[in-house]
C-alpha cells in the first residue's frame, strides 16, 4: 500500500488552519494523531480525505513547510490595514470563488458589449460624504423617499439589494462557503467586502451576520466602490476608533445614506421614550434600529452611555430572531447575485459556457435544477 510522505508539521498545519482539534477528526481519522507525530504516514487516499475535511489543496501538504497564506484582497479591519492573524479557509475560499464570479462576469459584459459602471472610482476621500450619500441614492433610485413606500425595513433591504443589482453592482449574500452549510462564515471575522471593477463591480453580504447588520454593510460597500477600492471590511453601524481614513468616510457615507442628519432632526422628539423613538424612527426612514441609535449618537441627540446600553439590548434582539429557510432557489440567486445568475444561464443555454463551470459557480449538481434556475430568472 503506497504512502504519502508527508512531514507531521503540515499536517497539524492544516488542521489548525481549519480551526480543528485532532479530537474533532478521530472518527474520521483514528490514526490522526500517530500521523501528526510521524509515527504513521496516511495512505493517497487517506491524504485526500482529510485535504477534503479541513478544506486545503492536497499539494500543500506534499510542501516541505506550511505556505504562509495572504488575504487577496487589501485587509481594511485594522487601523493601518494588517491582517487580522490567519484569514480562515473559510474567508478564503470565499473570496477565490467571487474573485472567479467577477472575472467570468467581466469578459461576459464585455462580449455583450455592456457600458461601464460610471461611478465606480468616482469619488475620493475628500468629497463631502453627504454629496456622495446624494449621489448614491439618485443612482440606484432609492432614496428616503423610496424607501418610504416599503412596508419594513426588512423589505427596504430587499429592495436595496435589488436596485444596486439594477445599477450594475453584483450582490451576493451567503451565510456559508458556497452552498456548504456546515461551513459557516464568521461575522466577527468579516461582515463583506467590496471587488472594484468599472464592468463588474462586486459587493459580498456575510449572511450569517444578522439582518439588521446587512443594510449598513451593503451601504458601506457600496461607499467602497464609489472610491473605487477592493476592501475586506468588518465596519458595522457601532461606532469605532482608530480605524483607516477610508473606513471612516464609508461609514459616514452609509449613514447618512440611510438616516439623513437634516431629516433626523426633524424628527427626533426628545421627550419620547428611546425604545419607542428607535421604532418610530426605523420605520419612518425603513431602517433597522441598530441604524437609528448610530445616527442619534452621530447627531448628539443621545449619549455614549445610552448608546451602549440600547446597543447591547438591540443586538440580543436581533441574534435571537430566527430566519426561515426560504425558497432553494431565490437562496441560490442571493447567494451568487440574481445579475450573476442571469448573465451565467443565458451564456450557458446559447453554448458560450460549459455547463460544468456553470454548475460549479452556482454550486449545483444537477441540469433540472439548473434549467429552474433558468427559468426563476425568467429565461425560460
Amino acid at each position: 500500500m503506497l504512502r504519502a510522505p508527508i512531514h507531521p508539521t503540515l499536517l497539524r498545519w492544516a488542521r489548525r488552519r481549519a480551526g480543528l482539534e485532532v479530537a474533532d477528526l478521530l472518527l474520521r481519522f483514528p490514526k490522526l494523531d500517530a500521523w501528526e507525530q510521524g509515527e504513521e504516514q496516511p495512505t493517497l487516499r487517506q491524504l485526500e480525505h482529510f485535504a477534503q475535511a479541513v478544506h486545503v489543496s492536497v499539494g500543500y501538504l506534499f510542501l516541505p513547510t506550511p505556505p504562509e497564506e495572504r488575504l487577496p484582497i487589501p485587509d481594511f479591519r485594522t487601523p493601518a490595514g494588517q491582517s487580522i492573524l490567519r484569514p480562515s479557509p473559510n474567508l478564503l475560499d470565499t473570496i477565490h470563488a467571487c474573485q472567479e464570479k467577477q472575472a467570468w462576469y467581466r469578459e461576459f459584459a464585455q462580449y455583450t458589449k455592456q457600458a461601464e459602471v460610471a461611478f465606480v472610482g468616482s469619488a475620493t476621500v475628500h468629497t463631502p460624504p453627504e454629496a456622495v450619500a446624494l449621489q448614491l441614492g439618485q443612482t440606484l433610485s432609492f432614496d428616503l423617499e423610496d424607501r418610504r413606500t416599503c412596508r419594513n425595513w426588512e423589505e427596504s433591504l430587499r429592495y436595496f439589494c435589488f436596485q444596486a443589482e439594477q445599477a450594475g453592482v453584483l450582490v451576493m449574500v451567503n451565510g456559508v462557503v458556497g452552498n456548504n452549510t456546515k461551513r459557516k462564515l464568521d461575522p466577527e471575522e468579516f461582515r463583506g467586502f467590496s471587488l472594484a471593477d468599472r464592468l463588474a463591480p462586486l459587493i459580498f453580504i456575510n449572511g450569517n451576520d444578522t439582518k439588521a447588520a446587512r443594510m449598513f454593510t451593503l451601504a458601506h460597500e457600496l461607499a467602497h466602490l464609489w472610491l473605487g477600492t477592493t476592501a475586506l471590511s468588518d465596519m458595522g453601524a457601532a461606532p469605532r476608533q482608530g480605524q483607516r481614513i477610508e473606513e471612516v468616510w464609508c461609514n459616514k457615507v452609509a449613514a447618512e445614506y440611510l438616516v439623513p442628519a437634516k431629516a433626523l432632526a426633524s424628527e427626533f422628539d426628545a421627550n419620547e421614550l428611546l425604545d419607542e423613538a428607535l421604532k418610530r424612527i426605523g420605520n419612518f426612514f425603513k431602517v433597522s434600529s441598530l441604524v437609528v441609535l448610530r445616527r442619534l449618537l452621530d447627531t448628539g441627540k443621545i449619549d455614549q452611555s445610552r448608546f451602549d446600553a440600547a446597543w447591547g439590548a438591540e443586538i440580543r434582539r436581533f441574534r435571537k430572531a430566527r430566519s426561515s429557510g426560504g425558497n432553494f432557489y431565490k437562496t441560490t440567486m442571493a447567494r451568487t447575485s440574481r445579475r450573476f445568475t442571469r448573465a451565467l444561464a443565458e451564456s450557458t443555454l446559447e453554448g458560450q459556457t460549459l455547463y460544468r463551470d456553470a454548475f460549479r459557480m452556482l454550486g449545483i449538481n444537477k441540469t433540472e435544477i439548473f434549467m429552474n434556475i433558468a427559468r426563476e430568472v425568467g429565461l425560460q
